[in-house]
């Protein structure tokens, strides 16, 4: 099985690489910046996906390519709807032309966090912010023009290792340095540990069973929780975590109440191998720290 894969120098990217190796796929890894392993390709020139694809000739596409920075695709709407929509287009046209399965990953961005319980693959969409309305546009282009297709739907992402840069990463890096750190409190999500995630879209993908499926760790917190849970796991008992409100770190892009997702379907379906946030959390800092 020959594997396709944009956004591979990302944090999902990285994860999803080693879960294929695994299961013996032979992969193309791309990106906007090549290296030894990995080849250039910019997702916004049809062109160039539709030459990589004609080169490569793979059986699937995995499209992690995107504008993640919630506030420059407010700042830059326009910027975010070539990368995160166009792009997205580009890559389901030359996946159309060429009868290549599609594998696209969305994001819990694409609700307006106003329902209480978690989100599930059932509820509609409605996104406040430009990156949530970008990839929810990118959502439709992919089940208008394919049949073959998964959308995998990611909550708050946590990997990258040495190199992570995300709010995990950032919270260990100032307990390092600090005895008290405020974090919000406010706002409610489902973390996605990108180990977890690669290995369950791999083994969703053999099955070809295609469709919208939620890919997060089990349960539901708050940044502060994780902040607490970090604390918890480097027994740094002395650091005091001091619950604030998310006005007190005023941003361009609004964000919704609740990115608090269900894994619905792979529950009903007896295939959620996703495990519980706390463990995904406690197994990934043994690296980090």
């Amino acid at each position: 099985m020959r594997v396709l894969i944009t956004g591979a120098n990302g944090m999902l990217g990285t994860a999803l690489q080693k879960e294929l190796e695994k299961n013996k796929f032979i992969i193309c890894a791309t990106d906007l910046s090549s290296s030894e392993t990995v080849k250039e390709l910019d997702i916004r020139n049809f062109k160039a996906v539709l030459k990589m694809v004609k080169d490569f000739k793979p059986n699937i596409v995995f499209h992690l390519a995107a504008e993640t920075d919630v506030d420059k695709c407010e700042i830059e709407p326009e910027h975010a709807y070539i990368s995160n929509t166009i792009g997205t287009e580009n890559v389901a046209l030359v996946c159309q032309k060429n009868n290549v399965v599609m594998v696209y990953i969305s994001t819990a961005g694409v609700f307006d966090g106003a329902k209480v319980e978690p989100y599930t693959e059932f509820d509609a969409p409605n996104p406040i912010n430009v990156y949530g309305k970008s990839k929810w546009e990118g959502e439709k282009i992919v089940c208008s023009l394919l049949n073959k297709y998964f959308i995998f739907r990611a909550g708050w992402m946590i990997g990258g290792g040495k190199k992570d840069k995300k709010f995990v990463g950032k919270i260990v890096s100032l307990l390092k340095q600090k005895d008290e750190i405020s974090v919000v409190n406010d706002k409610i999500g489902t973390p996605t540990f990108t180990d977890d995630m690669a290995k369950c879209m791999v083994k969703l993908v053999k099955t070809e069973r295609f469709g919208l499926y939620h890919v997060t760790n089990n349960g539901v917190c708050s940044r502060y929780d994780i902040a607490c849970e970090i604390v918890k796991i480097m027994g740094k008992k002395n650091v005091v975590v001091k619950p604030i409100k998310s006005a007190s770190f005023p941003l361009p892009a609004p964000r919704s109440r609740s990115e608090a997702m269900l894994n619905l379907k792979l529950n009903l379906l007896g295939m959620n191998t996703m495990r519980t946030w706390q463990e995904a959390l406690n197994e990934y800092l043994q690296d980090l720290i």
